[in-house]
This record gives structure tokens, sequence and C-alpha cells, in this order.
């Protein structure tokens, strides 16, 4: 057994995306706790902590502050982007897929993982799991200082991913939109099983429970 942290440093995962990650579970772990209906929280939790592990491969480091580096320079993740790409390929997807199968997740937290996707919300809201609505919605409510709103993370999504070369973000503004209404319905599904409301989500709620996912082992 090793520490969730012990598997990111040896899979040596950048210090933003090892927060990204554990805020997401964190905001899972909340949803699962309030949850009045059965969930398998635990394959939850798990997907969310390793749903984004080869990121790096699609990482434009042009774009991100020296703080999300860590004391490490630049050459050095370059260096690891490389080495990712090589060992697992140029799609960051089957990647996370392949480090999961390395883990020896599950196959039900696989499935989870293989299926957090913007452009499979409406799948999720109308035929999905409870399981696989959280992993979903937890995603979206993180972006990458912290946690946001719904409504605030749909529009940090359009600006930075909308149209981008290699994005599931369509460009189409209608079609965005009917995306975006899709996570709305997730958010109200699930809500209507809680006993709190998305806005008791946030930094400072889910700040204690990272610190116990440092720990969680695997």
């Amino acid at each position: 057994m090793r520490t969730v942290v012990e598997i990111y440093e040896t899979y040596r995962i950048m210090p933003q995306l090892q927060l990204h990650q554990l805020r997401v579970a964190a905001v899972a772990q909340t949803v699962c706790n309030s949850l009045k209906i059965s969930v398998n929280s635990q394959d939850v939790i798990l997907a969310c902590l390793f749903h984004d592990m080869a990121n790096i491969i699609k990482s434009d480091f042009d774009h991100f502050p020296d703080s999300f580096r860590g004391p490490q320079p630049r050459s050095y993740w370059d260096g690891i982007k490389s080495e990712y790409i090589e060992k697992y390929g140029s799609n960051t997807h089957a990647a996370a897929l392949i480090i999961a199968k390395e883990l020896s997740l599950p196959d039900s937290v696989r499935k989870l993982i293989d299926e957090i996707s913007f452009s499979r919300l409406e799948i999720t809201r109308d035929s999905g799991s409870p399981a696989q609505k959280i992993t979903e919605y937890a995603d979206l409510r993180v972006g990458p200082h912290g946690v946001l709103s719904l409504a605030d993370r749909i529009a940090d999504i359009r600006v930075r991913y909308a149209g981008k070369p290699g994005s599931e973000t369509p460009d189409d503004a209608d079609r965005f939109n009917m995306l975006a209404q899709a996570a709305h319905g997730i958010e109200q599904q699930l809500f209507e099983f809680t006993g709190i409301k998305p806005e008791d989500i946030n930094d400072e709620s889910v700040a204690p429970i990272i610190e116990e996912l440092r720990k969680y082992q695997v």
C-alpha cells in the first residue's frame, strides 16, 4: 500500500496537478458524504485522485505561472513531458487509463476515469450512474486556482478550451450551451439527494479533506 502523495511522487506529478486532483477528490467526497442514496464512494474518490495523471502530456508551460511547477525549473518538466510521451503516447486520456491500469485500479474506477468528458455531459446527465455524475461534477467544480461555482467553471472552460486544437470542448456556441445546460442538470440531480447546497462546497470546506486525502492508502 502507498499513500496518494507517494504515488504522485513516483509518477513525478507537477505540484499544481497534484493539488488539482486532490481538490477534485475532496469535492467528490463532500458530495458522497452528504448523499441520501447509495454510491460506491471509494470508486469515486480513487477516480478523482488519479483522473489527470497524464496531463503533463498536453501541458503548455508557456502559460504556467512558476508556482505551478514548484521548485523545479521548466527544463525539468520539459524532460518529464518528453518521457511521458515516449512511454505513454501523445493522447492524454489514453495515457491516464494506462497509468490507472499500472496502479491496479479496479475496472469500475477505470471506467469512471474513461467517461469523464465535457463532450459526454448529456450522456452522463441522462444515463450516467450516480458515481459517474459525482466524478464528472467534482471535476467540473475545480479550476486551475481552486474550487469554483459551476457557472464560473463553465465560463473558465469556455475561455481556456472552446475550439482549441485537440480540445473536446466545442467552439460552436449552441453546442457548448447545450453541454453547459447538461452540467447544470447534473448538479440539480445530485443536490436533490443531499443535505447541502452547491455553495457549501468551496476552498475552505475542502481544505481539511485534502489533507486527509494526501494520506489515502491505495
